[in-house]
């Protein structure tokens, strides 16, 4: 069944409006009629299969018929500290890592980052990096939504990194004696790992230097450099392999 997502979902009043975007898409892209079923969700878990009862471009009823148990999710809590990077490297980045499970992205401005958006485009590409997210968790069938912070300085992020039952790790191309697999492999598994990825050009070494005091542990992902994008999605693909929930045996 289809999967919408709905921003408030009440389920003892038995009727739901769905309206904006994915009432269009319901009425006019996939041209549903009253009496489909399909599925709700209000992004924090919640799931709900339902029937259209009234059907309008700008507003869709539904009636509510049960609760769908949704699915496990991952036994680790991925953060990702993300520089900003152009727009489309960028929307690729966080479609990929909202299908695999990230809890969070923590945008910041590094010193070698080379985007700085005007507030107003900024919230232009926060709403739709926003939707972004959203349809991947209609594809995926994810039923929480990851949150998606505005950017701060890469100081502010280290800084303020929790400590507590967290372990923190930053890519970077150029070092040479540990790996992420080594780190993953030699630790015990803990509930929250935040990592940080660096733009275009990388991290600088003062950069770097701050990151090894605020007590990150500095990995590589072996001898290629990645795109950014790339190696964003490579990371939370490895952690959720060694840690996670893609390591499961059918």
């Amino acid at each position: 069944m289809r999967r919408f997502l709905v921003d408030k979902i009440i389920p003892t009043t038995g009727l739901v409006s769905i309206t904006g975007k994915e009432a269009t898409h319901i009425s006019r892209v996939l041209r549903m009629e009253k009496g489909d079923t399909l599925v709700i969700m209000d992004g924090k878990g919640n799931l709900f299969e339902s029937t259209i009862e009234n059907i309008h471009y700008k507003e869709v009823k539904v009636k509510i018929n049960k609760g769908i148990p949704p699915l496990p999710s991952s036994p680790i809590e991925i953060s990702l500290g993300q520089a900003l990077i152009k727009s489309h490297p960028m929307d690729y980045l966080i479609q990929k890592t909202t299908e695999l499970g990230i809890s969070s992205i923590a945008l910041f401005y590094s010193e070698r980052t080379v985007i700085r958006s005007k507030p107003d485009h900024l919230r232009n590409k926060m709403d739709r990096w926003m939707e972004i997210m959203k349809s991947s968790c209609r594809q995926c069938g994810r039923a929480t939504l990851p949150t998606l912070n505005p950017p701060l300085p890469f100081e502010e992020i280290i800084k303020n990194a929790p400590g507590k039952k967290t372990l923190r790790i930053l890519l970077w191309e150029n070092e040479d004696k540990t790996d992420l697999k080594k780190v993953l492999r030699s630790t015990r598994p803990l509930p929250h790992i935040l990592t940080m990825v660096g733009p275009e050009g990388g991290f600088t070494g003062n950069e770097i230097n701050l990151a090894r005091q605020a007590g990150f542990k500095i990995v590589s992902l072996g001898k290629r450099i990645l795109r950014t994008e790339t190696a964003a999605v490579s990371l939370v693909s490895i952690i959720q392999y060694e840690w996670g929930d893609l390591n499961v045996s059918f």
